[in-house]
């Protein structure tokens, strides 16, 4: 109790601060489109109920329309077909959203090749560098991405051979996915798999072995380079859909000014 009114004061004083990792959710948010005729997510659409007027004079409201998968969010086991029968979003345990975060800054490295693979080479480096990764993280795969998040065609930086954005090897997602006790991946391009993950040896691994084994993604976030490599806290808030396969979620950081 001690250490919560601690918190609670430091967070008044600002000796803590809260980042904000979350990308702002209009209609000119970046997308995941897939090739024809697959289904395709919606664009997020405010439609306005009242504003002060007739339809509602002493209030301002709207509906909105957009896919699960749009902007800032989290994907829940159920989003994948290897995790078909576990946890939709409403039925992830609450704990499971906050947990210590560790950045794996691989922005230059991305800067000089979009296609770059984080791999388990670079995370036992880290690790060497760092310390182990521990139990119950959010791992944060910071790229330099979201620098193009208000511009969808930089965003998917995609030409005839499809997207180019960095992500996992087929490798690294499974060292993540099997080997540790991370709550997931959070990741600052459109999904968590890499550009040209749709031809891999396992397609989409990051998708299919960590929502497979019960870990989660958190998507388009920003802000991370405000982070330090380890110490923050992590706390990802998706939207209780039930037999929602995931949310647009607020996502905030806890640091120590």
């Amino acid at each position: 109790m001690a250490d919560l009114k601690a918190l609670a004061n430091e967070l008044v004083s600002g000796s803590v601060q809260v980042i904000d990792l979350t990308a702002p959710l209009h209609e000119g948010t970046p997308i995941l489109g897939l090739p024809e005729p697959m289904g395709q997510t919606a664009k997020f659409k405010l439609e306005l109920i009242s504003q002060y007027d007739e339809k509602g004079p002493a209030w301002y409201w709207n509906n909105f329309h957009t896919g699960e998968h749009t902007g800032t969010h989290f994907d829940a086991p159920i989003h994948w077909v290897t995790g078909k029968n576990l946890d939709d979003v409403s039925q992830v345990p609450p704990q499971r959203l906050v947990g210590p975060a560790v950045v794996l800054d691989f922005s230059k490295e991305v800067a000089a090749n979009p296609d770059f693979l984080l791999d388990v080479s670079h995370v036992q480096a880290w690790e060497k560098a760092n310390g182990a990764i521990p139990k119950g993280a959010w791992v944060l795969f910071r790229t330099g991405w979201s620098q193009y998040g208000e511009d969808p065609a930089k965003f998917a930086n995609a030409d005839a051979n499809g997207p180019h954005t960095p992500g996992l090897t087929v490798e690294c997602a499974e060292y993540f996915a099997t080997k540790t006790d991370i709550l997931g991946m959070g990741v600052e391009t459109v999904g968590t798999d890499a550009g040209q993950a749709f031809g891999f040896s396992t397609p989409f691994p990051c998708h299919g072995m960590f929502l497979g084994n019960n870990k989660y993604g958190l998507t388009q976030l920003r802000n991370i380079d405000k982070l330090p490599t380890t110490g923050a806290i992590v706390i990802a808030a998706p939207l209780k859909i039930v037999k929602g396969s995931g949310s647009p979620c607020r996502v905030l950081a806890l640091v120590t000014k």
